[in-house]
């Protein structure tokens, strides 16, 4: 669904999630999109500040 290979999702969200490996920005944008997020969330450091973006965008999704 967000262009991983069921076969090796497990594996490669599990490096993901470890630091071991970063997906490309491209990856990331498949992940936003499938998880109904903004691409930015992913690079907020600060649980705070990603849960006030998350409530920004889903504001403006609402008004469109």
């Amino acid at each position: 669904m967000a262009g991983i290979e069921e076969a090796t999702a497990y594996s490669r969200l599990s490096h993901y999630e470890s630091g071991t490996h970063k997906p490309s920005f491209e990856l990331v944008c498949s992940f936003a999109k499938v998880l109904d997020v903004p691409e930015c969330y992913f690079y907020t450091v600060d649980d705070e500040f990603a849960e006030a973006v998350l409530a920004l965008y889903q504001g403006f999704k609402t008004e469109s």
